[in-house]
């Protein structure tokens, strides 16, 4: 079996944005309208990490707001500035600002683009086996299982 040939340098914005809006199952993925990934990992044939190239519209969001068991996350904001929305209540960033997430810390996060401008910024995460992600604002949890996110309610019943 042959691989297929990786590039070895792209420009970021002109990789297809990913075809799929979101993995959330509805009502959930619906709530991520204004946001466009741009999967730049894959595209290397990165197997540890993935990174994004992520564009809000204005009044996006980039996720619903969430912790992870294991997976560590980073984002850096090259364009616009959102919200942090974290435990801690709201920050805003700009561009050169980053921010991280511990695995396992508990605190629950997400941008926001509540601003009239475009954000635009790089997300940087792990892919550890295992991980799981809690949703304190919605009855969501998920499991990341052979590479693949498997979504329920809280009390277990599937989506």
């Amino acid at each position: 079996m042959s691989i297929p040939p990786r590039p070895i340098a792209v420009c970021a914005a002109d990789v297809a944005p990913r075809d799929r809006p979101s993995a959330y199952p509805e009502p959930f993925a619906s709530r991520m309208r204004g946001r466009t990934k741009h999967v730049l990992g894959d595209l290397f044939g990165l197997q540890n990490f993935g990174v994004n190239l992520t564009r809000l519209e204005p009044g996006a969001v980039s996720a619903l707001r969430h912790a992870h068991s294991r997976q560590d996350e980073f984002i850096y904001v090259l364009e616009g500035e959102p919200a942090l929305h974290t435990d801690e209540g709201l920050t805003r960033l700009s561009p050169g600002m980053c921010a991280g997430f511990a695995a396992g810390r508990d605190n629950a996060h997400r941008l926001v683009n509540d601003t009239t401008d475009v954000v635009v910024y790089l997300e940087i995460g792990d892919r550890s086996s295992g991980d799981e992600a809690s949703y304190p604002d919605d009855d969501l949890r998920a499991e990341l299982i052979d590479g693949h996110w498997v979504f329920s309610h809280k009390d277990g019943r599937p989506y």
